[in-house]
Protein backbone atom coordinates (compact mmCIF):
# COMPACT_ATOMS: atom_id res chain seq x y z
CA UNK A 1 0.00 0.00 0.00
CA UNK A 2 1.29 3.24 -1.22
CA UNK A 3 2.20 5.74 2.17
CA UNK A 4 0.18 9.27 2.15
CA UNK A 5 2.50 11.73 1.04
CA UNK A 6 0.65 14.60 3.21
CA UNK A 7 3.17 13.50 5.94
CA UNK A 8 6.01 14.95 4.80
CA UNK A 9 4.55 17.91 3.00
CA UNK A 10 3.18 18.51 6.00
CA UNK A 11 6.56 18.15 7.53
CA UNK A 12 7.85 20.47 4.80
CA UNK A 13 6.01 23.50 4.93
CA UNK A 14 5.78 23.37 9.18
CA UNK A 15 9.82 23.46 8.70
CA UNK A 16 9.93 26.48 6.05
CA UNK A 17 7.13 28.43 7.82
CA UNK A 18 9.12 27.95 11.41
CA UNK A 19 12.03 29.71 9.48
CA UNK A 20 9.94 32.52 8.18
CA UNK A 21 8.12 32.95 11.30
CA UNK A 22 11.52 32.82 13.16
CA UNK A 23 12.46 35.87 10.51
CA UNK A 24 9.14 38.08 11.69
CA UNK A 25 10.13 39.71 14.12
CA UNK A 26 13.60 39.79 14.27
CA UNK A 27 14.74 41.71 10.24
CA UNK A 28 13.45 45.11 11.28
CA UNK A 29 16.04 44.88 14.08
CA UNK A 30 18.51 43.44 12.33
CA UNK A 31 18.21 45.81 9.55
CA UNK A 32 18.26 48.66 11.69
CA UNK A 33 21.21 47.35 13.73
CA UNK A 34 23.30 47.89 10.59
CA UNK A 35 22.21 50.94 9.64
CA UNK A 36 18.72 51.11 8.00
CA UNK A 37 15.76 53.46 8.71
CA UNK A 38 12.45 52.36 8.83
CA UNK A 39 11.45 53.07 4.83
CA UNK A 40 14.68 51.18 3.77
CA UNK A 41 13.67 48.33 6.23
CA UNK A 42 10.34 48.73 4.02
CA UNK A 43 12.08 48.08 1.03
CA UNK A 44 13.55 44.90 2.20
CA UNK A 45 10.24 43.61 2.40
CA UNK A 46 9.33 44.28 -0.89
CA UNK A 47 12.37 43.52 -2.63
CA UNK A 48 11.66 40.02 -1.59
CA UNK A 49 8.14 40.30 -2.34
CA UNK A 50 9.07 41.99 -5.84
CA UNK A 51 11.27 39.14 -6.30
CA UNK A 52 8.81 36.15 -5.34
CA UNK A 53 6.15 38.00 -7.75
CA UNK A 54 8.52 37.50 -10.68
CA UNK A 55 10.02 33.96 -9.68
CA UNK A 56 6.80 32.60 -8.07
CA UNK A 57 5.35 31.85 -11.77
CA UNK A 58 8.12 30.95 -13.62
CA UNK A 59 8.77 28.04 -10.84
CA UNK A 60 5.64 27.20 -10.90
CA UNK A 61 5.87 26.40 -14.70
CA UNK A 62 9.34 24.52 -14.55
CA UNK A 63 7.60 22.32 -12.28
CA UNK A 64 4.74 21.21 -14.69
CA UNK A 65 7.59 20.03 -16.55
CA UNK A 66 9.98 19.24 -14.36
CA UNK A 67 8.38 18.08 -11.58
CA UNK A 68 7.33 19.59 -8.17
CA UNK A 69 9.97 17.65 -6.14
CA UNK A 70 13.25 18.73 -7.72
CA UNK A 71 11.50 22.43 -8.06
CA UNK A 72 10.67 22.10 -4.27
CA UNK A 73 14.75 21.73 -3.23
CA UNK A 74 15.39 24.12 -5.56
CA UNK A 75 13.63 26.84 -3.95
CA UNK A 76 14.38 25.73 -0.27
CA UNK A 77 18.26 25.57 -1.26
CA UNK A 78 17.87 29.40 -2.10
CA UNK A 79 16.02 30.23 1.04
CA UNK A 80 18.80 28.38 3.18
CA UNK A 81 21.62 30.40 0.47
CA UNK A 82 19.37 33.58 1.37
CA UNK A 83 19.65 32.87 5.20
CA UNK A 84 23.41 31.82 5.55
CA UNK A 85 24.25 35.10 3.86
CA UNK A 86 22.06 37.14 6.02
CA UNK A 87 24.23 35.78 9.25
CA UNK A 88 27.24 36.82 7.36
CA UNK A 89 25.55 40.04 6.71
CA UNK A 90 27.77 43.39 7.77
CA UNK A 91 25.99 46.05 6.29
CA UNK A 92 23.24 46.84 4.32
CA UNK A 93 23.65 45.82 0.84
CA UNK A 94 24.41 41.89 2.12
CA UNK A 95 20.63 41.62 3.51
CA UNK A 96 19.40 43.01 0.48
CA UNK A 97 21.37 40.45 -1.37
CA UNK A 98 19.78 37.50 0.74
CA UNK A 99 15.92 38.54 0.53
CA UNK A 100 16.71 38.83 -3.26
CA UNK A 101 18.18 35.12 -3.46
CA UNK A 102 15.52 34.17 -1.05
CA UNK A 103 12.71 36.24 -3.15
CA UNK A 104 13.65 34.49 -7.14
CA UNK A 105 13.60 30.93 -5.17
CA UNK A 106 10.40 31.08 -2.91
CA UNK A 107 8.37 28.95 -4.47
CA UNK A 108 7.51 26.63 -1.27
CA UNK A 109 4.17 27.54 -0.50
CA UNK A 110 2.66 26.99 -3.96
CA UNK A 111 4.69 24.04 -5.34
CA UNK A 112 3.54 22.21 -2.19
CA UNK A 113 -0.15 22.72 -2.87
CA UNK A 114 0.30 21.96 -6.84
CA UNK A 115 2.31 18.51 -5.20
CA UNK A 116 -1.01 17.98 -2.89
CA UNK A 117 -2.75 18.93 -5.58
CA UNK A 118 -1.32 15.96 -8.24
CA UNK A 119 -1.65 13.18 -5.38
CA UNK A 120 -4.97 13.89 -4.69
CA UNK A 121 -8.51 13.31 -6.01
CA UNK A 122 -10.46 16.24 -6.44
CA UNK A 123 -13.45 15.87 -3.98
CA UNK A 124 -10.61 15.01 -1.15
CA UNK A 125 -8.26 17.78 -2.33
CA UNK A 126 -9.53 20.95 0.65
CA UNK A 127 -9.13 18.37 3.31
CA UNK A 128 -5.67 17.52 2.13
CA UNK A 129 -4.84 21.78 1.83
CA UNK A 130 -5.71 21.64 5.62
CA UNK A 131 -2.43 20.38 6.63
CA UNK A 132 -0.75 23.59 5.19
CA UNK A 133 -3.19 25.26 7.57
CA UNK A 134 -2.25 23.53 10.52
CA UNK A 135 1.56 23.86 9.71
CA UNK A 136 0.87 27.52 9.20
CA UNK A 137 -1.06 27.87 12.66
CA UNK A 138 1.97 25.77 14.46
CA UNK A 139 4.21 28.04 12.69
CA UNK A 140 3.37 30.94 13.71
CA UNK A 141 3.15 29.86 17.68
CA UNK A 142 6.32 28.47 17.56
CA UNK A 143 8.65 30.02 15.48
CA UNK A 144 8.16 33.95 16.95
CA UNK A 145 8.53 32.44 20.42
CA UNK A 146 11.78 30.81 19.73
CA UNK A 147 13.18 33.78 17.73
CA UNK A 148 12.52 35.80 20.95
CA UNK A 149 14.44 33.79 23.09
CA UNK A 150 17.23 33.36 20.99
CA UNK A 151 17.52 37.07 20.25
CA UNK A 152 18.63 37.84 23.42
CA UNK A 153 21.82 36.10 22.62
CA UNK A 154 22.51 37.80 19.89
CA UNK A 155 20.80 38.67 16.32
CA UNK A 156 22.94 35.96 14.46
CA UNK A 157 21.44 32.55 17.01
CA UNK A 158 17.80 33.35 15.20
CA UNK A 159 19.23 33.56 11.98
CA UNK A 160 21.00 30.27 12.13
CA UNK A 161 18.41 28.34 13.94
CA UNK A 162 16.34 28.91 10.48
CA UNK A 163 19.15 28.21 8.43
CA UNK A 164 18.83 25.25 10.40
CA UNK A 165 15.21 24.20 9.89
CA UNK A 166 16.05 25.24 6.20
CA UNK A 167 18.33 22.99 5.67
CA UNK A 168 15.94 19.98 7.86
CA UNK A 169 13.50 20.81 5.17
CA UNK A 170 15.71 19.88 2.11
CA UNK A 171 16.50 16.82 3.95
CA UNK A 172 12.46 16.01 4.32
CA UNK A 173 12.40 16.87 0.80
CA UNK A 174 15.17 14.91 -0.18
CA UNK A 175 14.66 11.66 1.39
CA UNK A 176 10.34 11.73 2.79
CA UNK A 177 8.37 13.00 -0.32
CA UNK A 178 7.88 10.60 -3.12
CA UNK A 179 8.03 11.45 -6.66
CA UNK A 180 4.39 12.11 -8.04
CA UNK A 181 2.84 12.69 -11.17
CA UNK A 182 0.29 15.56 -11.83
CA UNK A 183 -2.57 14.27 -10.84
CA UNK A 184 -5.10 14.12 -14.59
CA UNK A 185 -7.12 17.25 -14.95
CA UNK A 186 -9.15 16.53 -17.81
CA UNK A 187 -8.00 19.64 -19.10
CA UNK A 188 -8.48 21.64 -15.80
CA UNK A 189 -6.50 24.20 -14.28
CA UNK A 190 -6.21 22.55 -10.99
CA UNK A 191 -3.94 24.12 -8.09
CA UNK A 192 -1.00 22.32 -10.03
CA UNK A 193 -2.40 23.50 -13.39
CA UNK A 194 -2.85 26.27 -15.97
CA UNK A 195 -1.29 29.30 -14.69
CA UNK A 196 -1.84 33.43 -15.70
CA UNK A 197 1.63 34.87 -16.53
CA UNK A 198 2.87 38.12 -15.14
CA UNK A 199 1.95 40.04 -17.92
CA UNK A 200 -1.51 38.68 -18.52
CA UNK A 201 -3.24 41.37 -17.40
CA UNK A 202 -6.22 40.63 -19.52
CA UNK A 203 -6.30 37.29 -18.38
CA UNK A 204 -6.72 38.61 -15.01
CA UNK A 205 -9.43 41.41 -15.47
CA UNK A 206 -11.73 38.58 -17.08
CA UNK A 207 -12.07 37.16 -12.78
CA UNK A 208 -11.98 40.42 -11.36
CA UNK A 209 -14.65 41.87 -14.05
CA UNK A 210 -16.68 38.80 -13.13
CA UNK A 211 -19.80 39.79 -11.43
CA UNK A 212 -19.74 36.99 -8.41
CA UNK A 213 -16.08 35.79 -8.49
CA UNK A 214 -14.64 39.79 -8.95
CA UNK A 215 -16.00 41.14 -5.34
CA UNK A 216 -14.36 37.87 -3.41
CA UNK A 217 -11.12 39.37 -5.29
CA UNK A 218 -11.80 42.75 -3.99
CA UNK A 219 -12.38 41.52 -0.81
CA UNK A 220 -8.96 39.78 -0.78
CA UNK A 221 -7.21 42.42 -1.82
CA UNK A 222 -9.00 44.28 1.23
CA UNK A 223 -7.51 41.75 3.56
CA UNK A 224 -3.71 41.25 1.84
CA UNK A 225 -3.16 45.20 2.16
CA UNK A 226 -4.74 45.80 5.33
CA UNK A 227 -2.34 42.47 6.52
CA UNK A 228 0.67 43.84 4.86
CA UNK A 229 0.19 47.30 6.56
CA UNK A 230 0.14 45.96 9.76
CA UNK A 231 2.51 43.40 9.92
CA UNK A 232 5.18 45.19 8.21
CA UNK A 233 4.85 48.15 10.81
CA UNK A 234 4.59 45.89 13.58
CA UNK A 235 7.77 45.58 15.12
CA UNK A 236 9.51 48.64 14.78
CA UNK A 237 6.26 50.48 16.11
CA UNK A 238 6.54 48.19 18.97
CA UNK A 239 9.95 49.56 19.74
CA UNK A 240 9.04 53.20 19.32
CA UNK A 241 5.99 53.29 21.10
CA UNK A 242 6.35 50.72 23.93
CA UNK A 243 10.39 50.55 23.84
CA UNK A 244 10.28 46.58 22.95
CA UNK A 245 12.66 44.55 21.07
CA UNK A 246 12.74 41.42 19.55
CA UNK A 247 12.17 38.95 22.37
CA UNK A 248 8.87 40.97 23.02
CA UNK A 249 7.79 41.73 19.53
CA UNK A 250 8.62 37.73 19.32
CA UNK A 251 6.58 36.65 22.25
CA UNK A 252 3.57 38.98 21.10
CA UNK A 253 3.71 37.25 17.38
CA UNK A 254 3.74 33.59 19.96
CA UNK A 255 0.71 34.63 21.33
CA UNK A 256 -1.25 35.52 18.47
CA UNK A 257 -0.45 31.91 17.34
CA UNK A 258 -1.10 30.59 19.74
CA UNK A 259 -4.48 31.99 19.88
CA UNK A 260 -4.95 31.50 15.80
CA UNK A 261 -4.47 27.73 16.76
CA UNK A 262 -7.22 28.01 19.16
CA UNK A 263 -9.40 29.11 16.60
CA UNK A 264 -8.84 27.25 13.49
CA UNK A 265 -8.44 23.97 15.47
CA UNK A 266 -11.65 24.09 17.64
CA UNK A 267 -13.53 26.95 16.60
CA UNK A 268 -13.78 27.72 13.01
CA UNK A 269 -15.93 24.51 11.87
CA UNK A 270 -18.46 25.66 14.49
CA UNK A 271 -18.59 29.52 13.36
CA UNK A 272 -18.82 28.61 9.58
CA UNK A 273 -22.17 26.71 10.90
CA UNK A 274 -23.08 29.24 13.01
CA UNK A 275 -22.88 32.51 11.19
CA UNK A 276 -21.63 31.61 7.71
CA UNK A 277 -18.78 32.73 5.96
CA UNK A 278 -20.43 36.14 4.39
CA UNK A 279 -20.88 37.05 8.17
CA UNK A 280 -17.24 35.73 9.45
CA UNK A 281 -15.97 37.75 6.56
CA UNK A 282 -17.40 41.33 7.50
CA UNK A 283 -17.19 40.62 11.39
CA UNK A 284 -13.57 39.78 10.81
CA UNK A 285 -12.85 43.04 8.97
CA UNK A 286 -14.43 44.98 11.55
CA UNK A 287 -12.73 43.34 14.55
CA UNK A 288 -9.29 44.19 12.82
CA UNK A 289 -9.96 47.27 11.52
CA UNK A 290 -11.29 48.22 15.24
CA UNK A 291 -8.27 46.60 16.36
CA UNK A 292 -6.10 49.02 14.61
CA UNK A 293 -7.55 52.26 15.86
CA UNK A 294 -7.21 50.39 19.26
CA UNK A 295 -3.32 49.94 18.74
CA UNK A 296 -2.93 53.60 17.18
CA UNK A 297 -3.64 54.64 21.49
CA UNK A 298 -1.82 51.90 23.29
CA UNK A 299 0.62 53.23 25.56
CA UNK A 300 1.50 49.93 27.87
CA UNK A 301 2.15 46.19 27.49
CA UNK A 302 -0.53 45.07 29.05
CA UNK A 303 -2.84 47.35 26.85
CA UNK A 304 -0.72 45.51 23.73
CA UNK A 305 -1.41 42.30 24.74
CA UNK A 306 -5.50 43.02 24.71
CA UNK A 307 -5.01 44.53 21.61
CA UNK A 308 -3.19 41.33 20.19
CA UNK A 309 -5.73 38.94 21.83
CA UNK A 310 -9.04 41.17 20.59
CA UNK A 311 -7.28 41.16 17.27
CA UNK A 312 -7.04 37.07 16.85
CA UNK A 313 -10.60 37.12 15.94
CA UNK A 314 -10.39 39.18 12.77
CA UNK A 315 -6.61 38.00 11.57
CA UNK A 316 -7.81 34.27 12.04
CA UNK A 317 -11.32 34.19 9.92
CA UNK A 318 -11.31 36.39 7.24
CA UNK A 319 -8.79 34.76 4.81
CA UNK A 320 -9.86 31.51 5.24
CA UNK A 321 -13.59 32.88 5.20
CA UNK A 322 -12.18 34.54 1.70
CA UNK A 323 -10.65 31.74 0.38
CA UNK A 324 -13.13 29.54 1.09
CA UNK A 325 -15.82 31.27 -0.97
CA UNK A 326 -13.22 32.33 -3.65
CA UNK A 327 -12.71 28.66 -4.07
CA UNK A 328 -16.34 27.66 -4.38
CA UNK A 329 -17.41 30.78 -6.77
CA UNK A 330 -14.45 29.74 -9.33
CA UNK A 331 -15.45 25.78 -9.68
CA UNK A 332 -12.55 23.45 -9.66
CA UNK A 333 -11.80 23.62 -13.25
CA UNK A 334 -10.22 27.13 -12.62
CA UNK A 335 -8.82 26.60 -8.73
CA UNK A 336 -4.75 26.94 -10.35
CA UNK A 337 -5.65 30.31 -12.02
CA UNK A 338 -7.45 31.89 -9.19
CA UNK A 339 -4.92 30.18 -6.45
CA UNK A 340 -2.36 32.07 -8.75
CA UNK A 341 -4.43 35.29 -8.55
CA UNK A 342 -4.82 35.57 -5.12
CA UNK A 343 -0.97 34.69 -4.29
CA UNK A 344 -0.18 37.81 -7.02
CA UNK A 345 -2.51 40.08 -5.20
CA UNK A 346 -0.94 39.11 -2.20
CA UNK A 347 2.51 39.57 -3.48
CA UNK A 348 1.58 43.02 -4.72
CA UNK A 349 0.06 43.61 -1.49
CA UNK A 350 3.51 43.00 0.21
CA UNK A 351 5.59 45.13 -2.33
CA UNK A 352 3.66 48.23 -1.95
CA UNK A 353 2.70 47.83 1.61
CA UNK A 354 6.15 47.59 3.41
CA UNK A 355 7.13 51.21 1.79
CA UNK A 356 4.27 53.10 2.96
CA UNK A 357 4.72 51.92 6.77
CA UNK A 358 8.26 52.01 6.67
CA UNK A 359 8.08 55.81 5.55
CA UNK A 360 5.27 56.48 8.02
CA UNK A 361 6.73 55.15 10.81
CA UNK A 362 10.09 56.68 9.59
CA UNK A 363 8.46 60.47 10.43
CA UNK A 364 7.08 59.56 13.50
CA UNK A 365 3.15 58.99 11.94
CA UNK A 366 3.05 55.74 14.61
CA UNK A 367 -0.95 56.40 15.11
CA UNK A 368 -1.34 57.47 11.68
CA UNK A 369 0.36 54.29 10.24
CA UNK A 370 -2.34 52.06 12.54
CA UNK A 371 -5.20 54.08 11.45
CA UNK A 372 -4.48 53.14 7.76
CA UNK A 373 -4.34 49.31 8.59
CA UNK A 374 -7.87 50.47 10.20
CA UNK A 375 -9.20 52.44 7.35
CA UNK A 376 -8.43 49.70 4.24
CA UNK A 377 -9.85 46.82 6.68
CA UNK A 378 -12.78 48.89 7.57
CA UNK A 379 -13.11 49.42 3.63
CA UNK A 380 -12.89 45.49 3.35
CA UNK A 381 -15.90 45.51 6.16
CA UNK A 382 -18.15 47.93 3.72
CA UNK A 383 -17.69 45.85 0.80
CA UNK A 384 -18.58 42.37 2.62
CA UNK A 385 -21.67 43.97 3.97
CA UNK A 386 -22.04 44.77 0.00
CA UNK A 387 -21.17 41.31 -1.21
CA UNK A 388 -23.89 38.93 -2.06
CA UNK A 389 -23.51 35.41 -2.22
CA UNK A 390 -24.96 33.95 -5.68
CA UNK A 391 -27.55 31.43 -6.06
CA UNK A 392 -25.99 27.56 -5.14
CA UNK A 393 -24.87 25.89 -8.27
CA UNK A 394 -24.23 29.17 -10.65
CA UNK A 395 -21.16 29.61 -12.39
CA UNK A 396 -18.57 32.13 -12.67
CA UNK A 397 -18.60 34.00 -15.64
CA UNK A 398 -14.60 33.97 -16.11
CA UNK A 399 -14.77 30.89 -15.51
CA UNK A 400 -17.46 30.00 -18.50
CA UNK A 401 -15.08 32.29 -21.01
CA UNK A 402 -11.85 30.17 -19.83
CA UNK A 403 -13.23 26.83 -21.05
CA UNK A 404 -14.89 28.05 -23.82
Amino acid sequence: MRKSPLLPIFLIVLVDILGLTIMLPLLPFYAEHLGAKAVTIGLLSSSYAFCMLIAGPILGKLSDRMGRKPLLIVSQMGTLAGFLILAASTSLWMVFLSRIIDGLTAGNLSLAQAYIADVTEPENRAKSFGVIGIAFGIGFLIGPGVSGYLSQFGFVWPILAAATLSFCSILCTATLLPKAEPHPQDGASGPGGQRLGILDWKGYGKYFADPGLGPLLWLFFFFAFSFSLSISGFALFSERRLHLGPKQVGYIFAWSGFLGIILQGGLMGRLVKTLGERTMVWTGFFVSASNSVFLAAVQTMPQMLANATYGAYGGGVVRPAITSLISRRAGRRDQGVVLGLTQSITSVCQIVGPVIAGSMIDHGFLSAWALSAGAVGFCGMIAALRYKEPAAGSESNAATTQRA
